[in-house]
């Protein structure tokens, strides 16, 4: 019987255990898929790395749960090693050497929290082990040094390069990080993609998993310089229930269209508020009201985020609420989780364009000149 059993576990086994484990994504199993690496199997000892394409895969833990049992229910087997991977960053798809994905946070009017949002999910996906940038493309309201609590520290250059400053994890580049914090931005067009140019092109970013882009409010200048000159991995809406701000939803959904960029969902901002003394839920800008679009525009509802005092606390504070515990930071870690999934699937039906990003025009001077680092 020992015999027969040693005859029974070899690689072909252990693999054909392991294909029971889908990709919920790509709906292909994890042998299928090329997940499974470093298969090795020494007297009863079956060890292998299952790589993942992004280390704040949201079902990382579910995998290796259901690789243990798996292969541990087969005859011979002693113990089972398992090491969860994730490929690295690669510049192929971004132009940005050592970034992964980039995601836009976009809304179509100002006053829905998506700079909030846009912070909040960067801390998440960072939780979650991603290596995580942040660039402020809302150069006139550079809001996420105060949120990240670096209101003050200075943007410096090295070699000619920008150097992100280290923000809780977190590496941002920000406008509001190079300039005196009463000096207004007055700018026409050519500054404004000069901006996006020098602060992206022209910064050390370093290995990153994603690289979360704050767009200003609207359509202008600045969000189509972005979704020119950087490949996106796909963009995320957030707006609010009412009406009003609905119709500028529409509009945020027509311009990514129009430049043909993924549409990653929506993100239904100020759902609802949680009376402190009852518990009950009340919806305050009203209910449902990104539900129509999550139909019409194939795009899913990413997340609802209720209204709660520790959301304005904790920005006010430079402490991101996805950092605290409780509701409101879970429905940020459901977010990031989501994101996650949609960037894998987005990207395998519908690539970024290759890199190649565009450059300014000949002779063009640098936007913006920073101290340079001590």
């Amino acid at each position: 019987m020992r015999q027969n059993q040693k005859v029974m576990l070899d690689t072909a086994t252990v693999l054909k255990a392991l294909s029971q484990i889908i990709d919920p994504d790509f709906k292909k199993d994890i042998v299928e898929l090329g997940f499974v690496r470093d298969l090795k199997i020494e007297d009863g000892v079956v060890s292998f790395t299952i790589r993942l394409t992004t280390p704040a895969c949201p079902v990382k833990d579910q995998f290796k749960r259901q690789a243990e049992e798996l292969v541990g229910a087969l005859p011979g087997v002693r113990e089972v090693q398992v090491t969860m991977d994730s490929a690295q960053p690669t510049e192929v798809t971004t132009g940005l050497p050592g970034v992964a994905h980039i995601i836009a946070v976009i809304a179509g009017k100002g006053g829905v929290g998506k700079s909030t949002t846009a912070v909040n999910l960067a801390v998440a996906l960072m939780q979650a082990g991603a290596k995580v940038g942040l660039f402020d493309a809302d150069a006139f309201g550079p809001n996420t040094p105060r949120m990240l609590g670096v209101r003050g520290v200075p943007l410096r250059t090295s070699g000619g390069r920008i150097v992100p400053i280290e923000a809780q994890g977190i590496k941002l580049v920000s406008i509001g990080s190079a300039i005196p914090e009463d000096q207004p931005v007055v700018w026409r067009g050519s500054l404004q993609h000069g901006f996006v140019r020098d602060f992206t092109q022209k910064t050390d970013w370093g290995d990153l998993d994603y690289l979360v882009v704050d767009m200003p409010p609207g359509t202008g200048d600045i969000p189509l310089s972005v979704m020119q000159l950087l490949p996106l991995s796909g963009a995320l809406v957030v707006g609010t229930p009412q009406e009003v701000a609905l119709e500028d939803v529409r509009r945020g959904v027509s311009m990514l269209q129009k430049l043909d960029v993924n549409l990653l969902g929506f993100v239904e901002n100020m759902s609802y508020l949680v009376c402190p003394h009852c518990g009950e839920e009340i919806d305050v800008f009203g209910k449902g009201g990104m539900d129509s679009f999550a139909e019409v525009f194939g795009a899913p509802i990413l997340a609802r985020i209720p209204m709660d005092v520790n959301i304005r606390k904790g920005s006010d504070a430079g402490l991101p609420a996805a950092f605290q515990e409780g509701p409101v930071a879970d429905a940020y870690r459901q977010l990031a989780a989501a994101v996650v999934q949609r960037v894998a699937v987005v990207e395998e039906e519908n690539p970024p364009r290759a890199a190649g990003v565009p450059q300014g025009k000949a002779g063009a001077q640098p936007f913006l000149n920073v101290p340079k680092k001590n």
